[in-house]
């Protein structure tokens, strides 16, 4: 597999990487984290405006129509920034979804408006007792004239309080199907509470009481709601480890520095080649971790369901074990300094320990290694 970038890519992940480190600065990212806003709609319109949320939405719906090798090179770029924006939940997994088994009223309506940012849709999966597993959902879909009333709580809505519509699972009544329904935010009867995660992102939990919809809301049949939501599913693990790895990367860099300035009996930290060894040992696991990445990029063209999940869970756990390891480290490295709010090593660390929560952790994903491999 080939893993340098064409010159297309080359020119959008320097593109990317100026406009993080001259205007998405570390400062003005943790002020909007910490003053608790949903959305910075500026960072927004210009992450639009350059291509990053149509970039994978089919040309036919205002998107670049690129496959999933150059939505890795962008949440590289992502990572590296730790960009607080819903790129991944909105730009990659919600518009794989719509554009895999959205009707054809879908895509004309939410693909435009997802690729030029005017609309943010996200999914909502997860219940407080079903962890990762969508197939357990105890939300419920019952029929009523054309349409459906649903009813029921997720939790940990990625962005919620900012979406404009949610992606939202539900079992059907009289029937075992799990069906995916485009829910607008403005329903009636469709309640919102939006919090802080420990990375500075913010997720909301959704309540739903007798929330009407019409059946054209359905994103292809009953039965195909599983299998449209692991499309998005698949395409956000492979978007959190690219993340993940530029985040690493990024860590490292700043690492690196410190230990270059830093002094100890009159030379440089990075002298000592104790540190020298726990910098190399990093350094691995952060090479070993984009290299899951690009794994994970070419399971998407995996037509084997089985090959892509075991695949796409072995970068994803390879993803947690390298973050928490690298995390760990740049701590430990910068010493006490290290675990101080001035210093942004924290707040990547947060990040590679939330992206190993996110969409399945490292034991959901090692049980479905091993289910796959059994199988």
């Amino acid at each position: 597999m080939d893993f340098t970038y064409s010159e297309e890519q080359q020119m959008l992940a320097d593109s990317l990487r100026r406009f993080i480190d001259t205007e998405y600065t570390f400062e003005a990212r943790r002020k909007s984290a910490r003053a608790g806003e949903s959305l910075d709609r500026g960072m927004w319109n210009k992450l639009a405006e350059m291509g990053v949320l149509g970039l994978t939405v089919p040309a036919d719906f205002g998107g670049f129509g690129e496959g999933p090798a150059s939505q890795l090179v962008v949440q590289r770029e992502l990572g590296r920034g730790l960009v607080l924006e819903p790129v991944t939940p909105s730009g990659v997994m919600a518009a794989a979804i719509l554009a895999a088994h959205g009707s054809a009223a879908q895509k004309e309506e939410w693909l435009p408006a997802i690729a030029s940012g005017e609309r943010i849709v996200t999914l909502a999966y997860l219940e407080p007792t079903t962890r990762y597993r969508p197939e357990s959902a105890r939300a419920s879909a019952e029929r009523s004239g054309d349409g459906y009333v649903l009813n029921g709580i997720k939790s940990v809505v990625w962005h919620g309080g900012a979406a404009d519509a949610y992606l939202l699972t539900a079992r059907v009544a009289g029937s075992n199907e799990i069906a995916l329904f485009l829910v607008p935010r403005d329903s009636k009867g469709l309640g919102v509470t939006a919090y802080p995660t420990i990375d500075g992102l913010r997720a909301a939990d959704l309540s739903l009481q007798d929330v009407t919809v019409p059946a054209s809301a359905l994103v292809g049949e009953p039965a195909d709601g599983l299998a449209a939501l692991g499309v998005g599913l698949e395409h956000g693990v492979a978007a959190l480890c690219a993340e993940g790895a530029g985040a690493m990367e990024k860590l490292i860099e700043i690492t690196a520095e410190y230990l270059g300035t830093r002094q100890q009996f009159g030379k440089p930290l990075a002298s000592f080649q104790a540190l020298q060894h726990r910098m190399a040992d990093m350094l691995v696991q952060k090479e070993l971790a984009l290299s899951m990445a690009y794994v994970a990029v070419q399971a998407l063209d995996e037509a084997d369901p089985a090959t892509r999940r075991r695949m796409l869970s072995a970068a994803k756990v390879t993803l947690a074990r390298a973050g928490r390891f690298v995390g760990q480290q740049a701590v430990q490295l910068h010493g006490g300094m290290g675990m101080t709010d001035e210093l942004s090593v924290g707040d990547y660390f947060k990040r590679l320990t939330m992206l190993d929560q996110l969409l399945g952790d490292s034991d959901f994903h090692l049980q479905r290694f091993g289910e796959v491999m059994e199988a």
